[in-house]
């Protein structure tokens, strides 16, 4: 017997070892693709990749698909790739290359995560589709490449610069200029189908206007100017007509803050040569059917048969609608309990393609799969069941195709093609997922579904070591950033979420059990669950799902109750640093990644004013912003915490982690540091994301797992 316990032991140990054997760098060498786009004409795909911070523009052309690098840049120097796009005859690629474009203030402004004394530029490019030298267009950013539809005449890029709209020739054979002055900040642009017009939207601050601007001799034509926010204009097919989404301007009285309130939104028909509109559908006046927060807003196209496409949360799921543009009752394409995201309407406009995260599999509720829906039907297909997961599909110029970008469990994403008549798909660029990459010796997460306190489903992701052997193991709760985020089955669609998943992957691998947790505010399981009461600066009523998760996961055999430590980026380090300051003697330790600490600095806007009318709940508002923040309970926070933050931050300022940094260490708080100096909140150098990831293993490491003999 006792021979027989020795060699299971050893047996034991000898897997777990086994499962030891990929390093952090390793795990996150995968390539990273981003901005897949398709030529309006032709089978011509594009895309950025991002290989360990090296970024750049791929692509490729039907029928083989075989990718070819683009452009050359060399450097992890954190200059992100963006608005990649194609000319409609598949000659030109365009992109921006630098800014921030994922933050929440300043993304059009430089990045200079090397400290370097000449600061880098946000600049737009063209490069030939054939090959060739990049050509630096212009400062700006938000390029649009106007319709080419004739040979003799070449497209134009407009885009932004200043707030302001410029233009140049695709090719870059004149210097830019400024294409034309509107008072207020400019922005969406929208050529006319045949690349005479551009719409604009004209932001003026308490209103906002649809411009449509002709030639230099021409007046801007304001479309129905009115004391409204005007948004999203799009193109009838015949370049006559305008759609639009109107949203009330600001103003009235001051309201409550604390009490949810519909957010009313309705959509308008325009003509364009006299700027005249009229309302062909308003958004039901319920909370459900405020104006949509989800991946695309509004997500308003001018489809065939003269159908109007949008989104709307309004039956309590994110889904999509067609309505005639003349009006009438909307017609609801998506009617399953599932939401539709990264939605796009094909070049010949008779079909919508979407992630979904819908399918045969029960399981299919944490996935994403391409889905298709034609603009005037309510018959949609998921085209990619099973148990990977694939998203942001375009359909190539001619029809035949569909990219898209797919992951497993254990695959990182790849750029991937399938007949649009379906069929296999085939995935692209596997080659240059390196050698070193641990593919097969990663673990596939669990689903698990556990209740909180007042009755709410939380969905999360178990990572169980492989081949760890039996005994309690030290436990990590991982609490995604957003909050509109969901973690899933597999690689994530976003870079910063992959780089999390990474992490996760490499924290099974070294022993820890690893629950990522989906809490409410989160995508994926409808509106109640997405816009809760109380949720947030108004209640924090999202932390009792992470404490629920703690309870759960105490209770489970295989899990040391007394070693469960916690992290998160974001708003993930804002519940990290809640779940240590409330509850420290259920979390051992924590790792709090650029978190939010106190709502009251991080907001702004909702203050009393010099006016005579007052917030009715200010007091009570301002209480409860306080209580929602992690200072209110410093007294209370016992447990040991590395705070991580770059100084270049844009989504969460950095004097949050400064404060709380002075607040900890007058308590006498176990407490570790790591400024990352000139990044952002994304990580843009992808030596930094190791760092980071770096700093949080070996932090749980140190705090909760015995060292070795």
């Amino acid at each position: 017997m006792k021979k027989f316990t020795w060699l299971c032991l050893l047996l034991g140990f000898y897997q777990f070892a086994q499962a030891q054997t990929f390093s952090l760098e390793s795990i996150k060498s995968y390539p990273f693709p981003t901005e897949l786009t398709s030529a309006a004409r032709g089978s011509r795909i594009a895309w950025a990749f991002a290989e360990q911070g090296k970024r750049n523009v791929y692509v490729a052309e039907g029928p083989d698909f075989a990718p070819r690098k683009l452009t050359n840049y060399t450097d992890d120097d954190g200059q992100e790739l963006t608005s990649l796009s194609i000319s409609d005859d598949g000659k030109w690629v365009v992109y921006v290359r630098g800014g921030d474009h994922g933050s929440n203030w300043d993304d059009e402004l430089p990045v200079n995560t090397l400290s370097s004394p000449t600061a880098p530029k946000v600049q737009i490019w063209t490069v030939p589709f054939a090959g060739g030298e990049p050509k630096a267009i212009a400062e700006g950013d938000a390029p649009v490449i106007s319709p080419s539809n004739n040979p003799n005449t070449p497209a134009r890029i407009a885009f932004i610069k200043g707030g302001q709209v410029w233009v140049s020739p695709v090719d870059g054979s004149t210097p830019a200029k400024a294409l034309f002055n509107a008072r207020g900040t400019n922005s969406s642009l929208q050529w006319s189908p045949d690349g005479s017009k551009l719409a604009f939207v004209c932001d003026r601050k308490d209103h906002a206007f649809v411009g449509v601007f002709t030639n230099e001799t021409t007046p801007i034509t304001w479309i129905a100017p009115s004391f409204s926010q005007d948004d999203s204009p799009r193109w009838s097919p015949d370049g006559k007509r305008l759609v639009f989404v109107r949203t009330p301007g600001s103003g009235g009285a001051p309201d409550s803050i604390l009490t949810r309130k519909h957010r009313p939104w309705s959509i308008w028909n325009a003509d364009v040569a006299s700027g005249t509109a009229s309302q062909i559908w308003q958004a039901p006046k319920t909370l459900a059917g405020s104006q949509p927060t989800t991946h695309g807003g509004f997500n308003l196209h001018w489809a065939a048969s003269d159908r109007i496409v949008f989104l709307s949360y309004q039956d309590g799921w994110p889904h999509l609608y067609s309505i005639a543009s003349s009006g009438g009752a909307p017609l609801l394409l998506t009617p399953a309990p599932f939401m539709a995201e990264h939605i796009t309407l094909t070049h010949d406009r008779k079909w919508l393609l979407f992630s979904g995260n819908t399918g045969p599999d029960k399981l299919d509720i944490d996935r994403r799969h391409v889905v298709r829906v034609p603009v005037d039907k309510a018959a949609m297909e998921v085209l990619t069941p099973g148990a990977g997961l694939e998203w942001t599909p375009v359909v190539t110029g001619d029809g035949a195709t569909i990219a898209m970008i797919s992951a497993t469990a254990q695959r990182p994403p790849l750029p991937t093609v399938m007949p649009f008549t379906k069929g296999t798909s085939r995935v692209l660029a596997q080659n240059l997922v390196p050698a070193t990459f641990p593919q097969n010796q990663l673990v596939t997460p669990k689903q698990v579904v556990f209740k909180a306190p007042d009755g709410m489903t939380v969905h999360g992701q178990l990572f169980e070591p492989a081949g760890g052997g039996a005994g309690k193991k030290p436990t990590l709760i991982y609490v995604h950033g957003g909050p509109p985020r969901q973690m899933l089955l597999g690689w994530n669609y976003s870079d910063y979420y992959a780089n999390s998943y990474a992490l996760n992957q490499y924290l099974a691998s070294q022993g820890f059990m690893v629950l990522s947790v989906n809490y409410r505010l989160g995508i994926g399981y409808g509106y109640d669950f997405h816009q809760p009461a109380n949720g947030g600066a108004n209640g924090a009523s999202e932390y009792q799902d992470i404490r629920a998760a703690a309870v759960w996961l105490a209770e489970q055999p295989q899990v040391d109750a007394t070693k469960i430590g916690i992290y998160g980026g974001s708003y993930g380090g804002y519940l990290t640093a809640l779940a240590l300051a409330r509850d420290s003697k259920l979390f051992a330790a924590g790792v709090d990644i650029h978190g939010v600490h106190d709502w009251s600095q991080q907001r702004s806007g909702s203050g009393q004013t010099d006016r005579f009318e007052k917030i009715p709940d200010a007091e009570k508002a301002a209480r409860v912003v306080w209580e929602s923040s992690p200072v209110s309970s410093v007294s209370s926070w016992t447990s040991p915490v590395l705070i991580i933050h770059g100084d270049d931050d844009r989504n969460v300022r950095f004097n949050q982690s400064t404060d709380l940094v002075r607040r900890l260490d007058k308590q006498g708080v176990p407490m570790e540091t790591l400024v990352i100096v000139d990044d952002t909140h994304h990580w843009m150098k992808h030596s930094n994301a190791i760092k980071m990831s770096a700093a949080t293993a070996d932090y749980f490491k140190r705090k909760l797992m015995k060292p070795r003999q």
